[in-house]
């Protein structure tokens, strides 16, 4: 029987060194967020740049999500095949070329080809980041330093929302000509180019996943890896654990998705890719994405816009942090189940307010007396509800609750998944917008707030404080029962 590794031991880790490698791979969750940012400032000014209307102003806008959904299908395979760090690298080149390409762009191709390039690194980064936390972590903490990635999302959009509104202010305008005779909103894109170079650089200080070292047959390597993180007898212990919980020889493959015992998907992948798709049928990107434009519809002027998203990131980085706070104590189930009825209110009363408020259509909204108010404190408590809830605990999730068999392969499903949700979701909003209005679009999303909360009651099993090897037991075993295997 092999060795286990239980919570006792692990607290031996050097807690120190596994936050500094957390912290290198939740670089991309940076880049990730700022990558989803940026694009909020610059939608008007490229619809005047490239001449396009609101489809193809919406498309430009998409884009990148299409990338996403590429690279993040692609990148678990990619990452069983030849490692974490190797695919973590090729993002961070991605993400350099796509913020400089973005800004040279004159024309919606170009600039389409450069935003699905972008894309391809933040889906990629989006499963690999928690992927690596995740395999790297003792469990007593797991779920906080996942919850890294999460931070340094809302930290990257935070960053991006303030430089936009920092350039704008120095220019006039994100149309308005700036330094070198260049525009503002490429200036805006090409700021990017300075944290994708440090995330570059980290990722060469990291060494390799250990489990995914032990899965390709390199136990060397995996020991020597975890004899710098813990001390040597639980280093050997560990790799004994992971070892026990594969297929000796056997490669991961996208079909490993598919029971041996069953013939079906795993039940499991399909609550990731539940969890990965509520996540984003709740509207949250419209948040991120249009926030600029849903202020202004409202009667916000272009720079108390920009400062709207530049408190909206503030409330999102300050509620990650008791994410991080809360997910190893209360665990991750409660904070899904009470953040899905908190976005569900928050929702419903602005699309209340946005419903009833006086319009000359859905783009000329005015928001009379106390309205911009309670619209704004509304929309900031549900930002304020997904930043302790799905906006961490979705990805911490996806990290940590497939088997060590089949992870890459659910990953990059449910990654794909969570991607073609946001794409969805980005895509039809302006239509929403133009032709319902902000109170009928809220109310759909408030829908999803509720079918969010029923999912997670029924289909969600709590992961605090289990080893991955542990929940890959339990899941195997649960299996076996469903195959009718004895």
């Amino acid at each position: 029987m092999a060795n286990t590794v239980d919570s006792n031991q692990e607290r031996s880790y050097d807690l120190k060194r596994v936050i500094l490698l957390s912290t290198a791979a939740a670089l991309g969750g940076f880049l990730f967020g700022f990558d989803s940012g940026v694009i909020n400032g610059t939608v008007d000014a490229l619809q005047k740049a490239f001449d396009s209307d609101a489809a193809v102003t919406g498309f430009n806008v998409a884009s990148v999500l299409l990338g996403a959904m590429v690279g993040a299908f692609f990148a678990g395979t990619l990452a069983d095949k030849f490692g974490r760090k190797p695919v973590m690298i090729a993002t961070a080149l991605a993400f350099i070329l796509s913020a400089w390409g973005s800004g040279i762009s004159d024309g919606s191709l170009e600039f389409v080809i450069y935003r699905v390039i972008g894309g391809m690194a933040m889906g990629a980064a989006s499963i690999l980041a928690p992927a690596y936390i995740s395999e790297i972590a003792p469990s007593k903490i797991r779920g906080s330093l996942a919850t890294l990635q999460q931070l340094m999302i809302v930290f990257g959009l935070f960053m991006a929302f303030m430089s936009n509104y920092w350039l704008a202010g120095m220019s006039g305008g994100a149309y308005e000509v700036f330094w070198g005779g260049f525009r503002t909103w490429q200036w805006m894109f090409w700021a990017e180019i300075v944290p994708a170079s440090i995330f570059l650089f980290s990722l060469l200080t990291i060494p390799e996943s250990p489990r995914y070292l032990v899965a390709a047959g390199k136990v060397d390597e995996a020991q020597s890896v975890l004899k710098n993180i813990s001390p040597l007898a639980d280093a050997k212990a560990k790799v004994d654990d992971i070892r026990s919980t594969l297929r000796e020889g056997v490669k991961p493959r996208l079909k490993d998705v598919i029971s041996k015992y069953t013939g079906k998907i795993h039940p499991l992948v399909w609550v990731g890719l539940g969890l990965a798709m509520l996540q984003q049928f709740t509207g949250i990107n419209v948040i991120f994405y249009y926030g600029a434009t849903l202020w202004k519809a409202a009667g916000f002027t272009e720079a108390d816009a920009l400062l709207q998203n530049v408190i909206s990131g503030s409330v999102n980085i300050f509620f990650t942090f008791v994410a991080i706070a809360l997910v190893d104590r209360v665990g991750r189930k409660p904070l899904l189940l009470v953040g899905s009825l908190g976005q569900a209110v928050m929702l419903g009363v602005m699309a209340y307010i946005f419903s009833t408020a006086p319009s000359g259509g859905p783009d000329s909204l005015t928001l009379a007396g106390n309205q911009g108010l309670y619209a704004l404190l509304a929309a900031n408590a549900y930002i304020a509800f997904f930043a302790f809830s799905w906006g961490p605990v979705m990805w911490v999730m996806l990290g940590e609750m497939f088997p060590n068999q089949y992870r890459g392969a659910a990953l990059a499903l449910c990654g794909m998944a969570q991607w073609g949700a946001n794409f969805l979701i980005t895509m039809t909003f302006p239509v929403l917008l133009s032709s319902m209005g902000l109170g009928f679009s809220y109310g759909i999303y408030a829908f999803f707030g509720i079918v969010a909360y029923l999912f997670v009651k029924l289909f969600v099993k709590e992961t605090k404080g289990k080893t991955l090897e542990d929940m890959s037991r339990e899941e195997a075993e649960r299996e076996k029962l469903s195959g009718g295997v004895v």
